[in-house]
């Protein structure tokens, strides 16, 4: 039996899933356009096509971008880089570092850093300040955004939650060997194609009675095999790969945002955070202020992919391949000499190896630092202030003990299944306490065709590829940006054509308990709407049951032969016999069964988009 009779109404939303294609994607010549999503590395079309490619970089602009962002680590960096001695101590300390830092990489840097605090000093409101582009994509950081006073509410918001929860009942996550508690995870009653109910057309789902509406709407239907197959893939050239017309979508699952309006001032959430009871109304109010703290830096983030042209804010370009000495420049007379009797072939292949030995590959070095005019912020609220935003949203904690010392953190990947869409994640590091340097890791595609139409290099030489970008003939088109820390009070934004990796870390006293607190909040592209809490009441049979409790004690039903027993007073055994008999909304073991489902496609969809992702090689052709 279900918990509500269904509703007779017919008309479906027109959403992806439900009304429409699981794989539809708004074009310019309808209604519901928009904009063009932005690039995604899960969508297979954007791979093919290039859109989730960046620009090659030096490995010694690699190099630069990670001074920088140790600097902008430091407390004050943005008055103490002004000052000439403390300056010139940190440029002398990272080309002492052993790292390939020269005198001209270490100035450009302290130029770059001095232009960007006089950015901070003129924009910067109080003690917040602009934040810090860290690695192109761009990957944005901030220590300033999120104020303390929001720091300690949501502290003392999480400390309440948790300490409601008893030991037995904690949500570890599956595999992690009770490391990862799971506070609020879009795994658990995501919709379920097939299972889960979707309100209809003109019926939305509030926070004040997403409960009351539990089990009405209708079933969506379960995709068929077409439906999850990319339309970008099928309507273009590349429809041939197979990696880029299947396995695009999920025909199980998908993770469910909540609504948020930020057409006023602050942002307000206004349909309920999947697994998070509406009562927790503290939390609701440091989360929605947590989406208003990220908002600026999504907008950094989603700059260079708001318009269709390439911005090119390298460091340093690398034009043309010099060897010093140059082989086409060395005389015969230099080097080894050809031997009486000796064949040409022998010979040249002698003075071949000589030249390899002998030559040295010259290494770019940036020019004199100039500001690069860049594009003006995208601006979410501009774009989307009467539309709204779609955020998923998961609190999880890292807990380590003397026991299990250490966390020895995740793989490469790229966040959700592209039913959500996932266009850029925040993440919040709220609390960390007794655990050692803890970092999350970047790393990029980039295009062969710019490396081969970029660089002037000899007939058959890939020498200069591992020195110069770190990669190698042949081997994947990805380089490997750096790491950001990921310290308590900061704020970092990403966008999801970057691979992501935490990285291990360990309790720093090994005799006491230690920890690692996070909010996640996974933007959904917002040029396209999904199935949200808003289309789906809640799915939890602990909330809908609670509440048919309530309702009862407060209002007895009574008949002809007076008051009659509510469900309150049947003895507890038939109240459990009555929920064993409702097929929904799910109870918590169900709900668990289908998580684990979830987590296991999600495992191999990890792993197949990420053959995608490293599936490009370098391939300098011959000429």
């Amino acid at each position: 039996m279900s918990a509500v009779p269904q509703t007779t109404v017919s008309q479906k939303p027109l959403l992806p899933g439900f009304g429409r294609p699981l794989n539809y994607v708004p074009k310019d010549d309808q209604p519901d356009f928009v904009g063009k999503l932005f690039p995604n590395a899960l969508t297979p079309s954007d791979l093919d096509i290039g859109r989730t490619k960046m620009l090659p970089r030096t490995v010694r602009e690699l190099v630069m971008l990670r001074f920088m962002n140790s600097v902008t680590d430091k407390l004050d960096w943005h008055l103490k880089v002004i000052d000439n001695e403390i300056s010139t101590k940190w440029k002398q300390e990272a080309i002492s570092s052993g790292v390939d830092m020269t005198r001209k990489m270490a100035d450009y840097c302290i130029d770059e850093l001095r232009h960007m605090a006089s950015i901070h000093a003129t924009v910067g409101a109080g003690n917040i300040r602009p934040p810090v582009i860290v690695f192109p994509g761009h990957v944005v950081k901030s220590d300033t955004a999120v104020s303390p006073e929001l720091h300690d509410a949501l502290q003392e918001a999480v400390k309440t939650f948790e300490a409601a929860i008893s030991e037995r009942l904690k949500d570890w996550h599956p595999g992690s060997n009770e490391m990862v508690w799971d506070l609020v995870h879009p795994s658990l009653w995501p919709l379920v194609y097939g299972r889960s109910r979707v309100l209809l057309e003109g019926q939305i789902a509030s926070l004040e009675d997403c409960i009351d509406r539990c089990g009405q709407g209708e079933v969506p239907p379960v995709p068929s095999d077409e439906d999850t197959k990319d339309t970008g893939a099928l309507e273009t050239r590349y429809s041939w790969n197979t990696h880029a017309t299947s396995h695009a979508y999920s025909k199980k699952f998908q993770w469910l945002p909540c609504e948020v309006d930020i057409s006023g001032k602050r942002s307000r959430i206004v349909s309920y955070i999947n697994n998070l009871h509406p009562k927790e109304t503290r939390l609701y109010d440091s989360i929605a202020k947590l989406v208003d703290a990220s908002i600026p830096l999504w907008n950094v983030t989603l700059t260079p992919f708001s318009r269709d042209f390439d911005f090119d804010e390298r460091r340093i370009r690398y034009r043309r391949v010099v060897y010093d000495p140059d082989p086409a420049s060395v005389p015969e007379s230099e080097g080894p000499q050809k031997e009486d009797g000796e064949s040409d072939e022998h010979y040249y292949s002698r003075r071949e190896e000589w030249i390899e030995v002998t030559q040295k590959l010259v290494y770019p070095e940036p020019k004199k630092f100039k500001p690069i005019t860049s594009p003006s912020d995208y601006d979410l609220k501009k774009a989307f202030g009467t539309r709204g935003l779609q955020v998923i949203v998961k609190l999880a904690n890292i807990e380590l003990t003397p026991e299990k010392p250490k966390y020895d953190g995740g793989s490469w990947h790229v966040e959700g299944h592209l039913n959500e869409h996932i266009v850029a994640t925040s993440l919040y590091y709220y609390s960390s306490e007794n655990i050692t340097t803890s970092t999350l890791a970047f790393r990029q595609q980039i295009n062969n065709e710019d490396l081969e139409c970029e660089v002037n290099y000899e007939q058959n030489d890939s020498d200069w590829l591992s020195p110069i970008f770190g990669c190698e003939q042949d081997g994947s088109a990805v380089q490997e940006l750096g790491s950001v820390d990921t310290k308590e009070g900061r704020l970092i934004t990403f966008p999801n054509i970057l691979q992501h990796r935490v990285g291990p870390f360990e309790l720093a006293d090994p005799s006491k308990r230690g920890h690692r607190k996070i909010v996640a909040l996974f933007l959904v592209d917002p040029n396209i709407k999904v199935i949200s809490t808003a289309h789906v009441p809640c799915q939890q049979q602990e909330w809908w049951w609670e509440k048919v409790m309530a309702t009862d004690k407060s209002h007895p039903v009574t008949g002809l032969k007076g008051v009659r027993p509510s469900v309150s007073q049947v003895p507890i055994e038939l109240q459990e016999g009555i929920l064993q008999d409702v097929d929904f909304p799910f109870d918590l073991e169900q709900a668990k069964e289908l998580r684990l489902e979830l987590m296991e496609e999600r495992k191999a969809f990890v792993l197949k988009s990420s053959e995608a992702f490293m599936e490009t090689t370098i391939s300098l052709c011959e000429h």
